[in-house]
């Protein structure tokens, strides 16, 4: 019998927690935790994010800031605003909506974050941190998967993880925190060969492809964990991820849906991001905690 993992569920506890944390803020009467949401054109796509993410803010009691810039903005251009942005003491976190337009060099722009403000956790001073097993700020996806497999308290020390997908969003940060916490962890991507050789025998799978459907059953053995990053519209309309969801039900022993899995916990981590940044910010111990 399959175990649907409910990322909604998850995520609201975890904003639950954060709110409680804001509220004793405010009755203290401190400064309000601020997110500060930078976007660059209007992709349809992310301007739906960002009103998840400005929502999420909302939600907790966050303040939320919403800088909107022309597709036509330059590199120089955005790296001056954020630049402003890391000395505005009343902003503590900062997100850049990522794709940015292809005349922008994505990987500048993230380094002009403040690594104390990089809610993202994409700044190469908090990577390089989690790769020392010393993180602050860690990249939402994974350690919000994380958080997921916690919530089914997943024994991570020998356990076998496949990671497919080896981007700097989710494919290298998540093969960072499964090492961190003991895992055997093998990452593959589009390009790796009779990847079934390695799915076959791990206990966790976790599909970052962008590819619908791409993981079923011939994949993977029974008591595997499945874990669908993919965020794919087919022809009729319909989201799918990245695994085969019906194909796999009842075979697998734990599996995330899509939506409602990972996506939520994605934004739930940025709001937790948020406050670690306000508490290092503030200088005062991180107080967050989850259950």
């Amino acid at each position: 019998m399959t175990s649907v993992i409910d990322g909604k569920l998850i995520a609201q506890k975890t904003l639950d927690q954060i709110k409680k944390q804001i509220d004793k803020i405010k009755y203290y009467n401190q400064k309000i935790p601020t997110l500060s949401v930078v976007l660059v054109g209007n992709n349809p796509a992310s301007l739906v994010y960002v009103e998840n993410k400005k929502r999420a803010c909302i939600s907790v009691g966050m303040k939320s800031i919403e800088i909107l810039l022309p597709e036509d903005t330059t590199t120089t251009l955005l790296q001056n605003t954020i630049i402003k942005l890391n000395t505005n003491a009343d902003v503590d976190g900062i997100l850049v909506q990522l794709p940015l337009p292809k005349h922008i060099d994505s990987k500048i722009i993230i380094d002009t974050i403040s690594p104390k403000k990089d809610v993202d956790g994409f700044h190469k001073y908090n990577i390089g941190a989690l790769a020392l097993n010393s993180p602050t700020i860690c990249p939402c996806t994974p350690h919000g998967i994380i958080t997921l497999l916690d919530s089914i308290n997943f024994n991570y020390p020998g356990k076998s993880a496949v990671v497919i997908g080896s981007s700097n969003i989710v494919g290298r940060p998540m093969m960072l925190e499964l090492l961190n916490r003991g895992c055997t962890v093998t990452v593959c991507n589009s390009k790796t060969a009779n990847i079934t050789s390695f799915t076959k025998n791990a206990d966790l799978v976790i599909v970052a492809i962008g590819k619908p459907k791409f993981l079923n059953k011939q994949h993977i053995s029974s008591n595997t964990i499945i874990i669908d990053v993919g965020i794919n519209r087919l022809p009729n309309g319909k989201i799918c991820g990245d695994v085969d969801f019906e194909d796999m039900i009842d075979i697998v022993k734990y599996i995330t849906p899509v939506p409602g899995g990972v996506g939520p916990m994605t934004i739930a981590t940025l709001i937790s991001n948020t406050l670690i940044c306000y508490n290092h910010n503030q200088n005062k111990e991180k107080i967050i905690q989850y259950e």
